[in-house]
């Protein structure tokens, strides 16, 4: 049985450890090094089992721990050509380490296929990742996007869980402490996803048959788990889906790892 665990999600450090029985991945190395391989640990698998690391983009909640964890791993670097010049020209990339470029295109290792497609967001090559470990095994994490593009959408559908952004409840935001010109940033269509437009995807996905979504990179500042959760529900309740039976609907905490069994 496969799995996925966001490690770290919110605003301060993003990494989500997925696995099946052939090989397990991290998509992004927010957290430091250390606390990283404590928090594999916490969840009772290896680090053995680890192929590669899937880099999204090259903001510092998702590159932080990233040097010193490849030198401990040894395992490729995945992103896009611009992802990994930026991680190059920044020194978050140990001398050596070997890198993986992938734009439009898939990248298939011993555990099955990566499918990188693009995302909204205020850098060049930002990335969401669609994993294959076999055809009716599929996890696709997908965050920091602005607006949900059909690119994206057609990435995601199908998957047996998805782990999508949920960042910001758009009246906190508004009525927040954050200066006029960020919450322009985050509210538009290259910054965050909003509950709202997230729980849209949600029903969209459920269509395409996904029954398994995290919501996750919930914003400390600008939202609670309660709302970003009680928004999804409600837009699958009006959509006719019972929770538990039609669906499963988690949360990614920072105080709390969620195991996601798909």
């Amino acid at each position: 049985m496969a799995k996925l665990c966001p490690l770290f999600s919110g605003s301060k450090a993003n990494c989500t450890y997925v696995a099946a029985n052939n090989g397990a991945l991290l998509v992004d190395a927010g957290a430091s090094a250390r606390a990283t391989l404590e928090a594999i640990a916490q969840i009772g698998e290896s680090t053995d089992k680890i192929r590669a690391i899937l880099i999204t983009h090259e903001h510092g909640d998702h590159i932080r721990g990233l040097k010193t964890l490849v030198k401990k791993l040894n395992v490729p670097v995945i992103a896009s050509s611009h992802t990994l010049e930026a991680l190059v020209q920044s020194n978050a990339l140990p001398t050596g380490a070997k890198t993986v470029s992938i734009n439009n295109g898939i990248y298939e290792g011993d555990f099955g296929k990566i499918i990188r497609f693009e995302t909204m967001h205020d850098c060049e090559g930002s990335s969401g990742y669609r994993i294959e470990f076999g055809k009716d095994c599929v996890a696709s994490v997908c965050t920091d996007l602005g607006v949900v593009t059909q690119t994206v959408r057609d990435n995601l559908k199908s998957s047996n869980v998805v782990l999508l952004e949920s960042n910001h409840d758009l009246k906190m935001l508004q009525n927040g402490p954050y200066p006029p010109e960020l919450k322009i940033r985050i509210a538009g269509e290259r910054g965050h996803l909003s509950n709202n437009a997230a729980a849209a995807e949600l029903v969209s996905l459920l269509h395409s048959g996904t029954t398994r979504f995290v919501l996750g990179h919930l914003s400390e500042n600008n939202n609670l788990p309660t709302l970003a959760l009680r928004t999804s529900e409600a837009a699958l309740m009006d959509a006719g889906a019972k929770k538990g039976s039609d669906y499963l609907l988690f949360c990614a905490l920072r105080e709390n790892r969620e195991i996601v069994y798909f």
